[in-house]
């Protein structure tokens, strides 16, 4: 068996913890055996951040947009007990914001549906596509802890010695946090443009969630680009049948559990975020959803784990015990940076290969192999394997299959 050729690197990012593990495990047995493509790897791990003063970190961001289609592992955001426990000098920012703001963009999370896994929402029949935002908002913001008396202000200076707009954000008595968030009119726009065109191109209606009642100028910025541009697509969009309609978040959420799916979900970033996790567990796990960020020109692609680094079956790795997280999420990554880059590039077999890669593994979890997380869903008494026996099962019939 010859391996499929791929013309173009991909960037590759390693991450921390379990999730590092399962990535290799992936990488080495369901990848590179059956695939010649170059990797520019780049170590994101929390030791090499803190190693490298987090240059690692900008330097993998912009090889994936100099080269185009990249991937990453799930990695630490260290809060101050995960700070201490590595020793580490600052409190580094999301490795996910960092690249996600080089590349800008947006992020579709979109659930693996395996029919024979019984879901916790079971209604959820078709999926929830979550867009989420992949510019500003927490992952680039300024946060301040006031010491005692004084005040907050928030201030905006025009470049061209305009008068300067400030606002008083609060007078302290005492202590307390203040926090600024930003984004932009054009980022924003392209936010709109790639969801607007994703649900054309998928047949999905769209709904942009914002809380605009609260935040009337911030999430009211939001809402009136979300319109302009719809204008571009009104026309395309009545010939297909599809809406578009801005939501409060809310009365989101309540829609979102009594709906079967079959729709995108717009959602800024942090909101996008908390959104995809819940819409994940209600498919069964979070190791069923994909991720793929896409820059506004549609040139850029990230794939990534949307889970953690499952800290906990670290934990018990590191203990030598068997481990049975769902490496699902971890190949998608792997599948769909290699489909992007085989599409991007017009070599089908390449994209033929990703595409036999999720069949095999979806095969296998409805022939009833299964990691634990999924055979809970099936029953208490349902069989499970571990992380690294579905690997290595999923392998040999992916041998079989391209034999």
């Amino acid at each position: 068996m010859g391996k499929v050729k791929f013309n173009s690197p991909l960037v590759e990012m390693e991450g921390d913890e379990m999730a590092r593990v399962l990535w290799q495990w992936v990488r080495d047995q369901l990848v590179l055996p059956f695939v010649d493509v170059e990797l520019k790897r780049f170590d994101l791990s929390i030791e090499n951040r803190e190693r490298t003063d987090d240059r690692v970190t900008l330097e993998a961001a912009q090889a994936a947009r100099a080269h185009g289609v990249s991937l990453k592992c799930s990695t630490i955001t260290p809060d101050r007990a995960r700070q201490q426990e590595f020793g580490l000098s600052r409190l580094y920012p999301s490795p996910n914001g960092t690249v996600r703001n080089v590349l800008d963009g947006t992020i579709f999370r979109e659930p693996v549906i395996c029919p024979n896994v019984p879901r916790l929402v079971p209604h959820w029949s078709k999926p929830v596509v979550i867009a989420r935002h992949a510019f500003g908002e927490q992952y680039r913001a300024k946060e301040i802890v006031v010491e005692g008396r004084g005040t907050v202000k928030l201030v905006f200076e025009p470049t061209d010695g305009g008068e300067a707009v400030t606002q008083t954000v609060h007078e302290f008595n005492g202590g307390g946090v203040a926090l600024g968030l930003f984004n932009t009119d054009e980022s924003i726009r392209g936010f709109a443009r790639a969801c607007l065109n994703f649900g054309l191109q998928r047949g999905y209606p769209v709904y942009f969630s914002h809380k605009g009642t609260v935040l009337k100028q911030y999430d009211g910025r939001f809402k009136d680009i979300f319109s302009e541009v719809f204008g571009e697509f009104a026309d395309a969009y009545r010939e297909a049948g599809l809406v578009y309609e801005p939501r409060l978040i809310d009365d989101m959420v309540a829609f979102s559990l009594k709906s079967s799916g079959g729709y995108l979900w717009a959602c800024k970033n942090y909101d996008g975020d908390v959104q995809s996790d819940y819409m994940a567990q209600g498919y069964g796990s979070a190791g069923l959803m994909t991720s793929l960020l896409m820059s506004p020109d549609g040139r850029c692609i990230e794939t990534e784990t949307a889970h953690g680094t499952a800290v906990r079956h670290y934990r018990q790795y590191q203990r030598g015990e068997a481990t049975s997280s769902n490496p699902l999420a971890t190949i998608y990554a792997w599948s769909r940076a290699l489909w992007h880059r085989a599409r991007l590039d017009g070599t089908p077999d390449g994209m033929a290969f990703a595409e036999t890669l999720e069949r095999t593994c979806i095969d296998l979890v409805e022939a009833g192999t299964m990691t634990r997380d999924l055979a809970s869903l099936m029953g208490a008494r349902h069989p499970f394997v571990s992380a690294q026996v579905f690997v290595q099962r999923a392998a040999a019939e992916l041998k079989s299959r391209l034999g």
